[in-house]
């Protein structure tokens, strides 16, 4: 676990009688063996989700609650799918007309969410550690759907699950008994500093045996990425060009365009030609090399239309693996009692029972 992320569970858990809840805070919190369990299992999600009837009863007469203090469509839908793929119930919660606009704290919100009885909470907030605090004021498992600018933990797990499942050497690393991800080399592009994307990205991938190297202006580069990698240091440049055709995977992030207005980037479209994935740049990636992107996407800023809509661009496919991790997670924090930060190696419930 990182220095940053320990220091958050010790202070959000600190004479908390709840913190033996398990939950899903952070990749830290998963261990290699975690890691790849969860991807397994997401393999048996994905068969589920291609049924006629894509639903089981693993959680029924559980209640999950989606806890949104940001806007989020494809995030919260993906988690609100999930549950109810696993027969779970379903409670939402919308900050915009809720009784935070009256001056309710979040603690009370949370203390009242809790007294109707939940199970788990998936929570996206705009502060960082906000997913630890609640943790102690609920016994529900807690699932981070993005805080702050600190991680994002389900996005990685439904990104390393692509590549495993997309890219030709990593379901040979898979075969071959290797880590999922060893021997690929993977650069995520764009506004590196202010993503929990990124942050959860490298620390995931890392740990999967892939090599990391995060691509940005200088301006939008983290002071510093100590910690980042998992048991392996993540590289840093401004180069776009020279690290192209190097890559098994171009991972694109979204570009703020309120940082323009912070003056991080000169202008958008300074921005696009220097660190867009043109079509002309795309053409320099291998030919086997998957183009990826968290969504939603600014067409025409950090990824032209065409180059989000060739064969190698695998975007919606995330979007659909997003679900089957999802209920993987839910189901192994819910489900099988089987712990997250465990070794991953336990014996584990049938989901489709």
């Amino acid at each position: 676990m990182s220095e940053r992320s320990e220091r958050m569970a010790r202070a959000a858990e600190s004479g908390d009688r709840r913190s033996e809840r398990l939950h899903l805070r952070s990749i830290d919190e998963l261990s290699l063996e975690d890691l790849v369990d969860v991807l397994d299992l997401t393999d048996h999600m994905v068969e589920v989700c291609r049924r006629p009837v894509p639903k089981v009863p693993a959680l029924r007469g559980r209640t999950v609650l989606s806890l949104f203090f940001e806007d989020s469509t494809r995030t919260r839908l993906s988690f609100e799918t999930a549950a109810k793929r696993l027969s779970a119930d379903t409670m939402t919660f919308s900050a915009s007309s809720s009784s935070v606009n009256k001056g309710e704290s979040l603690r009370d919100t949370v203390e009242t969410l809790d007294a109707m009885g939940i199970d788990a909470v998936v929570v996206r907030h705009r502060s960082a550690g906000v997913p630890w605090q609640i943790a102690r004021w609920t016994s529900a498992a807690i699932v981070n759907a993005g805080d702050g600018w600190h991680e994002h933990p389900t996005q990685a797990l439904l990104d390393a699950y692509t590549v495993r499942t997309e890219h030709p050497s990593a379901r040979t690393a898979v075969a071959e008994g290797r880590r999922p991800l060893e021997g690929l080399h993977i650069g995520i592009l764009g506004d590196v500093k202010h993503s929990r994307v990124a942050r959860s990205n490298a620390r995931a991938f890392t740990a999967l045996g892939a090599q990391v190297t995060l691509v940005a202006p200088r301006t939008l580069q983290p002071p510093s990425v100590t910690g980042w990698g998992a048991g392996a240091d993540v590289a840093v440049t401004a180069e776009l060009d020279d690290v192209l055709p190097k890559l098994d995977v171009a991972y694109v992030l979204r570009m703020q365009l309120e940082r323009q207005e912070q003056a991080l980037v000169p202008s958008l479209r300074e921005y696009t030609s220097r660190f867009g994935l043109t079509p002309e740049r795309a053409a320099r990636l291998p030919g086997d090399a998957l183009i990826m992107h968290p969504g939603p996407m600014n067409r025409g800023v950090e990824i032209a239309p065409e180059v989000a809509d060739r064969p190698n661009a695998v975007i919606t496919n995330q979007v659909a693996n997003g679900v089957a991790v999802r209920m993987a997670v839910l189901y192994r924090l819910l489900g099988s009692g089987v712990p997250l930060s465990g070794s991953g190696s336990e014996r584990r419930e049938d989901p489709h029972g």
